[in-house]
């Protein structure tokens, strides 16, 4: 059974702090959305409250896993919101999963509730009844289903289930490039501290007003995004999917904005972006992917902003940032600026020992914000944190004489070439410096005299033509021999997943067999 509910002092749960947070006019808007729907903060203090209700009266196991995979809402994101105040474990699922993947995530994490799109609950129902999942509910983002039908029958008031800093409040599965993905088990005090660090660094206020145009399955989408509004009494303006000129056109109207670089990408090719459209906005913050430094600077001609990029991951939330207060530095396009307060972070090499100043090594970790292990995977929780408590990101990179870190890459995408380290973000920065290249994406396959090579693929510009013969020759002039790829593709296109970030291992299966 659950906990006794409380609302007092000493309750560390992740909702509580952010009810907390909802501003005193109630019937003020919390949420507009793209198609015309307002949400007052009064309606989401109900509706989660209507739906906690709903789950406390199905008599689960305590710590039982609300799973969801369901189209983009707003009360899909009173669901989460409700899982956090009934003191369950909220489990956001990719909508990108298929069968196989769903069998996988339900089969591992036994969550007790399951709730789905009802084009999906056909497939979905039987891979969660069969894997023992007691009920499984529906939800679409026209705001039907069998969630919300059983949900208007129950009480809209609720105090939120007492919860300890320790508690267990989300498991998120991560992306699975390397294997069978991992849960990374979030607390409500890994959750909580991280937001109330990034309201102060990031400026958040009341008069805020966030553009919402990301996936919510993901760290970057539900937890920064909406938690920085909810703990700021902070206005959303949502939109159900991104639509570059439909953000531009409600860029005026906004404070605060949140995208992966494909997005500023795609504004950027809007003629309605310009400094007028931007001028209420004070933050743009891009993050789940590298940004090119050609859209960061075109980003600052075209609008005066810059942006700000900062590093996250499911495991630890938010680690770094570049500052938003230009008292505490600029902000440098290429790097993910400082560690965030609280957040302890070093590199070292793979002997464990600390690497000189701006040389390359693993991206160590400690903090508040970091999760508490990998969901019934001990063994993987223990080899991932050093002696000293550091968990060990699996990115690699460097930091700067003045505090700066940037990313080179992650640590499974080294190419070791005939005994030499070759980092492939390195090779990618100089092919995207060439006339007429969009961007690029280097790989390691395997090679029988060296053990592996590097492959590039690149990317043109709209209207450009671009030669591989011309690439690998300035890539010579450039770069140590050891480092060149062995050979050049030009494509339309590299493989991403729904955040924007290049899907690598798809890269290596297509290219593993050149050489052997």
């Amino acid at each position: 059974m659950n906990q006794p509910t409380s609302d007092s002092a000493d309750n560390q749960n992740l909702f509580a702090a952010l009810r907390a947070a909802f501003p005193s006019n109630l019937d003020a808007i919390a949420v507009e959305t793209d198609n015309g729907l307002h949400y007052s903060w009064r309606d989401l203090d109900r509706a989660t409250a209507m739906l906690a209700n709903l789950l406390v009266s199905l008599d689960l196991p305590e710590g039982s896993r609300i799973a969801v995979q369901v189209e983009k809402s707003v009360e899909a994101m009173v669901l989460y919101l409700a899982t956090l105040r009934a003191g369950y474990v909220y489990l956001p699922l990719n909508t990108a999963y298929q069968s196989a993947e769903i069998d996988y995530f339900i089969s591992n994490a036994e969550p007790a509730v399951v709730v789905c799109s009802g084009k999906n609950f056909g497939w979905v129902s039987k891979i969660a009844f069969k894997a023992g999942t007691g009920h499984v509910f529906t939800l679409n983002e026209d705001r039907s289903g069998s969630l919300l039908e059983r949900a208007a029958h129950f009480s809209d008031q609720h105090a939120a289930a007492h919860k300890s800093a320790d508690d267990l409040a989300v498991i998120i599965y991560t992306s699975g490039t390397t294997g069978r993905s991992k849960g990374a088990m979030l607390t409500h005090g890994n959750m909580l501290s991280n937001a109330l660090v990034l309201k102060d660094y990031w400026g958040w206020t009341p008069d805020d007003v966030l553009i919402h145009a990301l996936p919510i399955f993901h760290v970057h989408g539900l937890f920064v995004a909406i938690h920085g509004a909810l703990l700021s009494g902070s206005k959303m303006i949502w939109f159900g999917k991104f639509d570059p000129r439909q953000v531009v056109a409600r860029l005026p109207e906004a404070t605060v904005f949140m995208g992966v670089p494909t997005l500023y990408v795609r504004m950027l090719a809007e003629p309605a972006l310009n400094e007028a459209t931007v001028r209420r906005m004070r933050l743009f913050i891009s993050g789940s992917a590298p940004l090119l430094i050609e859209t960061f600077n075109e980003w600052r001609a075209r609008t005066g902003h810059t942006i700000l990029e900062r590093y996250g991951m499911s495991e630890t939330v938010m680690l770094t940032s570049n500052p938003y207060d230009p008292k505490q530095g600029e902000r440098r396009g290429g790097t993910v600026g400082f560690p965030l307060p609280g957040v302890a972070l070093r590199v070292q090499d793979d002997a464990g020992q600390p690497v000189p100043t701006g040389e390359i090594g693993g991206i160590q970790v400690k903090g508040p914000n970091v999760f508490k292990g990998y969901w019934r995977m001990p063994e993987k929780t223990r080899e991932e944190f050093t002696a000293d408590g550091f968990f060990k990101t699996g990115d690699v990179g460097k930091i700067d004489a003045q505090g700066y870190v940037t990313i080179v890459g992650r640590a499974k995408d080294l190419i070791i070439s005939g005994g030499y380290n070759v980092y492939p973000a390195e090779i990618e920065s100089y092919i995207n410096d060439m006339s007429g290249v969009a961007e690029s994406a280097v790989v390691g396959v395997p090679h029988p005299d060296f053990g592996e090579v590097g492959v590039a693929i690149v990317v043109p510009k709209p209207g450009q033509a671009l030669q591989a013969d011309r690439i690998m020759a300035q890539l010579k002039a450039s770069l140590a021999n050891f480092k060149i790829p062995k050979r050049c593709f030009v494509a339309s296109e590299l493989p991403r997943n729904t955040m924007g970030k290049v899907q690598k291992a798809a890269l290596r299966e297509q290219h593993k067999s050149l050489f052997v």
